[in-house]
């Protein structure tokens, strides 16, 4: 082991000498490799900087996972036997309707190592009045505490209090503007729901509410903020003629990129119906990918060229000290110790190229995240930094392959004789 390191000790200062003899050159080059590793990594934490704030701004808003009973579905009798039956089927509209066993169902996914958040809620439409003013909305009715861990309400409130109950809610900014109410205004809610057998006095009475509003936030989706109103669960089951139900189970899970996975398996396991984001947000994680090609082609161009730039050196570094190059193998010198002699050059470049333009891609990032758009902000891992500066001396080393065997495969008589 010792003479190993003693033979690479001697192999390497002769490498460096051969780079300090053409410093312009080895200078040269190194920029190049410098320029090119802050390209690679400036690209690459500007598309995940990018690729994290579009899933935070659209998961931020939503669960990873939603669990709803499966679509009401018309029971056509089978055919006669030896008769061809013809259908004419209209679809069966989809009445709003509790989950069966929800608690037990609850209960169960608790217990489930791969979902970090359950929470029951009661969904359904409904308006909101306030004087001439009518706007429909999203009945949202929910125990906040478990509705916190999917979607953390307390970080979206731009005003007011957190806080749900028979008396209070809370609704969107947008929603806010659009009735011209603030924090301790009044509303009044309907679902629209009624029941048969109900006089209009009862459905009055158990249909609508008149609420104050508790807080009001804004969870940057327009959309939502227009239309969500949070209310206390017993109270939007009342409202929405579903006493003691539940219309959806919200899930998340630890790494958001098996949502589907899971959702599959958690489908299977409750009979539920279960779409994840993944699903729901098929154009976002189509634009991601697309994001994800374009960030790994340009890596691929930049490390290409970089490589013929080490190589292209390298190639004219063995015509230069071809004379040089004989000297050693006459000294006794074997191909092996000449092939290692340029294969360190080629890694020295790759090293020191990336060591300059891991400074130079920290520059670019915090000239991004100070004087930019700020809309987001580049985060840099140095895991990021390790793995680009492995890469770059690898690539450096593997460029360096043709130019060292031919210097290693000169003759040293005739090397000897180069002028």
């Amino acid at each position: 082991m010792t003479a190993f390191f003693g033979r690479f000790w001697i192999d390497a200062n002769i490498a460096i000498s051969f780079l300090r003899e053409g410093r312009i050159q080895s200078l040269m080059i190194t920029l190049g490799v410098a320029i090119g590793v802050a390209v690679i990594i400036f690209i690459t934490a500007l598309i995940q900087g990018l690729q994290t704030n579009l899933i935070d701004s659209t998961l931020g808003s939503q669960a990873h996972i939603r669990l709803v009973s499966p679509d009401e579905v018309n029971l056509i009798a089978p055919p006669v036997d030896d008769t061809l039956q013809l259908i004419q089927e209209d679809k069966r509209p989809q009445r709003l309707r509790s989950i069966n066993n929800w608690q037990q169902i609850t209960d169960t996914l608790d217990q489930l190592p791969l979902l970090t958040a359950v929470s029951p809620n009661v969904s359904g439409p409904g308006f909101v009045r306030r004087g001439e003013a009518l706007e429909s909305v999203i009945l949202v009715g929910t125990d906040l505490e478990r509705y916190q861990k999917i979607i953390p309400l307390s970080e979206y409130l731009i005003s007011g209090e957190l806080r749900v109950s028979a008396d209070n809610v809370l609704i969107g900014s947008e929603l806010a503007k659009n009735l011209g109410v603030e924090v301790g205004s009044k509303l009044r809610l309907d679902s629209g729901q009624d029941d048969d057998d109900s006089s209009f006095d009862n459905n009055l009475n158990n249909n609508s509410a008149v609420v104050n509003i508790a807080g009001i936030f804004e969870l940057g989706v327009r959309e939502l903020d227009a239309r969500y109103v949070y209310l206390d669960l017993k109270q939007a089951q009342s409202l929405l003629n579903l006493p003691g139900g539940i219309t959806v189970i919200d899930l998340t899970v630890e790494d958001i990129f098996e949502a589907e996975e899971i959702a599959a398996q958690v489908g299977r396991l409750t009979s539920l119906q279960a779409e994840s984001w993944i699903k729901t947000n098929a154009q976002l994680l189509s634009g991601l990918t697309a994001q994800s090609l374009s960030s790994n082609m340009i890596v691929g161009f930049v490390a290409i060229s970089v490589a013929f730039g080490i190589a292209s050196v390298l190639s004219v570094s063995v015509v230069q000290r071809t004379r040089e190059i004989g000297i050693l193998r006459a000294m006794g010198a074997t191909r092996q110790q000449i092939l290692r002699i340029f294969l360190i050059q080629g890694a020295v470049f790759g090293l020191l190229g990336s060591i300059v333009g891991s400074g130079v891609s920290y520059v670019l990032v915090w000239s991004f995240n100070t004087f930019g758009p700020n809309i987001f902000t580049i985060p840099i891992s140095i895991n990021l930094i390790l793995v680009t500066m492995s890469l770059a001396t690898l690539t450096g080393v593997i460029a360096a392959a043709i130019p060292a065997r031919r210097a290693a495969a000169l003759d040293p008589v005739v090397a000897i004789r180069y002028v």
